[in-house]
């Protein structure tokens, strides 16, 4: 088994990961501008109109249920817009396999692993040196002046989720995931706040796919309460209404208490939460209702029908934290520690692996299989019966354990033994923030 000498005071031992694509400056003469702070004074509560929200200017910005819509769709517009002109820097890398989960960066008694020296390491000669922040401004101090993506619109839960992440940052909303991934490679966005699990509905496997394809890196991890309101336009009455609109899973989430309130409407999905409210403001849709937060309500000018309507009020959302370059692991707090793995021997190599951590007492908070998307069956040949078939998978597993301890570091090398390929995502300071099920943190 091959071990890994420890920490010492100049951190022998770095993250290694192959060199980001998105270490680029954009091209010159494009600027992407973008507001997304928005507070109570955007709403006039004796607006004639209720289903209309006042424009209020922020940040040269109209940002009232059609300003803000029009220059956020104008943002992502440009946004795609640079990461086309990207794509042929991007095709070379992915086409040569770049260590993802299309290629084997890390091959039992390969050199290049994941965990590696990092004063022996060695970029090919190809690829230009990596930039950092340092090289274009300062780095901001946590929280302060961030940008920060995520998906959805204002009043989102993943935006109460970068609140709490990094307090006063600027928000960013997105309207796709990928598309948050991106405004941090292309450096729009100094960080993204995404979720990856949810106490009721499981994994957001979307997620889970976009960390392997992008080069991002888990620099930490937020829990945030759920508070479900159902909303619809002032003066409206629960009889009125003959549909409720949300989030698959918040839908799912409210269905026994939307029963009980005796509510006979039909229930259609939408992209996300506060979209649902923005949809109905928008249109004036005085028959339907939405299921979001009471800071959607508070944005596009809804009344709160009905509080608290999720069916469990131990309804958690766990966010992970991206940014373009790792952190530095440590030993003065509680870490977590995500990877992904694959291998090629069946069940029993997944075994081992598990072992590897338990033999040293490591616990393991989260394991989630995905397809392999570049080789996904494995064939099996017996001309006796026939050809078996096996599904081949990625595996993604959490622990609770720094990278600056020896215990993790031997893990992993021990690890590495068995799997043909292994990447570390992040080693991150875990979230120990106390959490009150009954508290509304995002109101």
């Amino acid at each position: 088994m091959q071990a890994f000498t420890p920490y010492s005071t100049d951190i022998k031992f770095l993250v290694h990961t192959a060199v980001p694509r998105c270490h680029r400056l954009p091209p010159p003469g494009l600027t992407i501008q973008c507001a997304s702070r928005f507070d109570s004074a955007s709403v006039n509560p004796s607006n004639p109109n209720p289903g209309a929200v006042n424009p209020q200017t922020i940040g040269g910005f109209n940002v009232g249920a059609a300003g803000h819509v029009g220059r956020r769709h104008e943002w992502q517009s440009s946004c795609s817009i640079l990461a086309s002109k990207v794509v042929s820097l991007n095709q070379e890398g992915e086409k040569s396999g770049g260590g993802g989960a299309d290629g084997k960066s890390s091959v039992n008694g390969h050199p290049t692993l994941e965990l590696v020296p990092a004063r022996d390491s060695k970029a090919p000669v190809s690829l230009p040196k990596p930039l950092s922040i340092a090289d274009f401004s300062p780095s901001p101090m946590h929280g302060s002046q961030l940008r920060v993506a995520y998906q959805g619109v204002p009043g989102a839960y993943s935006e109460a989720a970068a609140g709490k992440a990094y307090p006063n940052c600027e928000a960013i909303p997105c309207d796709q995931f990928e598309v948050a991934f991106q405004a941090v490679e292309l450096w729009i966005a100094d960080r993204a706040v995404l979720p990856v699990e949810n106490s009721l509905g499981g994994s957001i496997h979307r997620n889970y796919d976009l960390l392997l394809r992008h080069r991002l890196h888990i620099v930490g991890e937020v829990q945030l309460p759920v508070h479900h309101c159902l909303l619809a336009l002032p003066g409206i009455r629960k009889e009125y209404l003959t549909r409720v609109i949300s989030h698959p899973q918040a839908l799912s989430q409210c269905e026994h208490t939307l029963t009980k309130m005796g509510l006979n409407v039909a229930r259609e999905a939408v992209d996300d939460t506060a979209g649902a409210a923005e949809y109905i403001a928008m249109n004036n849709l005085r028959d339907t209702a939405a299921i979001a937060s009471a800071r959607a309500a508070e944005l596009y000018g809804m009344q709160i029908l009905a509080d608290g309507i999720q069916d469990d009020s131990s309804n958690v959302t766990r966010f992970v934290m991206l940014a373009r370059e790792p952190i530095i692991p440590r030993t003065d707090r509680p870490f977590k520690t995500s990877i992904v793995f694959a291998h090629d021997k069946g069940t029993s190599v997944l075994f081992k692996v598990l072992s590897a951590f338990a033999f040293r007492n490591i616990s393991l908070t989260k394991i989630e299989s995905r397809p392999h998307r570049n080789r996904p069956i494995r064939l099996v040949d017996d001309a006796n019966v026939g050809t078996a078939k096996h599904f081949e998978y990625m595996f993604y597993v959490d622990f609770e354990a720094s990278l600056a301890e020896v215990r993790a570091q031997n893990a992993l090398a021990e690890v590495q033994e068995f799997t043909s390929f292994l990447r570390i995502l992040g080693s991150y300071p875990m979230d120990m923030t106390p959490w009150n099920p009954s508290s509304n943190c995002e109101v």
